[in-house]
């Protein structure tokens, strides 16, 4: 392992993925990665909880018990767990996965959670710190809209420009010394971006800067460009980040990524079936796309070099009701397949 450039870390190279899911509920199942998933529930009361936030906290759990299953291993098997949410003190992951028995690493990015945890998990095993760890996060619309905006009984109505918090988990299993599959090749940890964005129904644009500084730092420190890549995935940014993101970094860098980006936000679900309106968001967003459907296109073969560019907007309900601006990050997670 080491560093390459300013930012980013270059890791052994057989640091693998050996087990993934994604879990979602009824809106991620009438969306076009559907069949994709490996468990989607009935509705978002996710088995009857009491609570929004038992709900989420049982659809964590759900993710990180089928990715370890499918891993072959047990939750003995498992040296660490990074995980995190959108909630007060992260009670989504730590209420789902307290009885589990497994050492327990609290990560907060908000939507970039999933990158981050990933990221964190891949360098202990690639360092040899842990043997197997797992990376997984988590969000639920119900217990989201309750946090950063108003009860679901308000019924309250949402701008063009806000997303929707997918009701979804994802949960990865590393292992070192893994000669081929899915493999973790390096990581960047972001920095913060702040343009000024003080809208909190719109997290695209408060987003969209900090996924452009680090695509250009990752191509810079690599010494690689777009064209390298098969898909540079991010998330959440939407539709109305995508487009933005594509602006900076044309007329910033002079970068244009249009061919080979693709955003979870906008993969997720169906702009024009479902209501969604700038399209999807959340830590589980990105979690559950990228453990379902862009999984399963490497693990054909389809995508063999993914740079995964999860964002998020590191707001509280405290900071928007005193107009603060909305600071962005995103992290970087390079995935290869062979």
């Amino acid at each position: 392992m080491e560093r390459l450039g300013r930012y980013t870390v270059q890791l052994s190279g057989n640091t693998g993925v050996i087990g993934s899911a994604a879990v979602g509920s009824k809106t991620e199942g009438e969306g076009p990665l559907a069949a994709d998933f490996d468990y989607l529930y009935a509705d978002d009361g996710i088995g009857k909880q009491v609570s929004w936030e038992q709900a989420e906290s049982e659809l964590h759990k759900k993710a990180v018990t089928l990715a370890i299953e499918k891993a072959g291993k047990t939750n003995d098997d498992i040296d660490m767990l990074f995980a995190g949410d959108l909630l007060d003190q992260c009670i989504g992951s730590t209420f789902g996965i307290r009885e589990m028995n497994i050492p327990f690493l609290g990560v907060y990015g908000a939507c970039s959670t999933m990158a981050l945890s990933l990221a964190a998990a891949s360098v202990f095993v690639d360092s040899g710190a842990a043997r197997i760890a797992i990376a997984s996060t988590s969000s639920h619309f119900c217990s989201a809209e309750r946090q950063f905006r108003f009860p679901l009984e308000y019924g309250g109505q949402r701008t063009p420009t806000s997303q929707r918090t997918a009701t979804a988990s994802g949960a990865v299993v590393l292992e070192a010394n893994q000669p081929c599959g899915i493999l973790v090749d390096r990581v960047m940890f972001g920095r913060i971006q702040d343009l000024g964005i003080t809208d909190p129904n719109n997290m695209g644009a408060a987003m969209a800067p900090a996924a452009a500084r680090t695509i250009k730092d990752f191509l810079t420190d690599t010494g690689t460009t777009q064209d390298d890549y098969d898909l540079i995935l991010t998330g959440d940014l939407g539709f109305v980040g995508s487009d933005l993101l594509h602006q900076l970094l044309i007329t910033r860098e002079g970068l244009d990524i249009t061919k080979v980006h693709n955003d979870c936000g906008m993969m997720l679900y169906d702009r024009e079936s479902q209501d969604i309106h700038a399209g999807g968001s959340g830590c589980g967003c990105s979690a559950s796309v990228l453990c379902s459907h862009i999984f399963k296109r490497m693990r054909s073969g389809e995508l063999t070099s993914v740079l995964f560019v999860a964002t998020g907007a590191l707001l509280s309900s405290t900071s928007a009701l005193q107009k603060q601006s909305i600071p962005g990050i995103a992290h970087a997670v390079h995935l290869v397949y062979r």
